[in-house]
């Protein structure tokens, strides 16, 4: 049974930094891309970092590019998002997702979220910044 575990969410001044974790089990770590993704109340889930599955190349959105890393231990089977610099926009509901893509386009990679059976979502962690 594959599972992804958020943690690390919660309550920031504006310019504060927080460490997201996603812990994920149930299928071969090493072989997925990981990333995360945001979303507000009524709007589209939004790509906001990945992680390549191999050499671990790493991409943003530009809305959090230079503030925001993502990381990932395949020891731990953890992938990890630091944000740094903190704005009350990046207010959202913050999840974990993994899917068995080779690429580092988001377009793609939500494809492969939204539609391949071997892709997996968790269940999200509030992350909330006060301005």
């Amino acid at each position: 049974q594959v599972q992804l575990a958020e943690s690390g969410g919660g309550l920031v001044q504006a310019g504060e930094s927080l460490r997201l974790s996603c812990a994920v089990s149930g299928l071969p770590f090493n072989m997925y891309s990981l990333a995360w993704f945001r979303q507000t109340s009524g709007k589209e889930r939004d790509f906001v970092a990945g992680s390549r599955w191999q050499l671990a190349t790493s991409y943003y959105s530009d809305s959090v590019k230079g503030r925001f890393t993502i990381s990932r231990d395949n020891t731990k089977n953890t992938v990890y998002l630091q944000m740094n610099n903190l704005k009350h926009e990046d207010t959202a509901v913050y999840y974990c997702a993994a899917a068995p893509y080779r690429g580092t386009d988001p377009v793609l990679l939500r494809l492969w979220l939204e539609r391949a059976d071997s892709s997996s979502w968790g269940q999200g962690t509030q992350v909330t910044v006060s301005s």
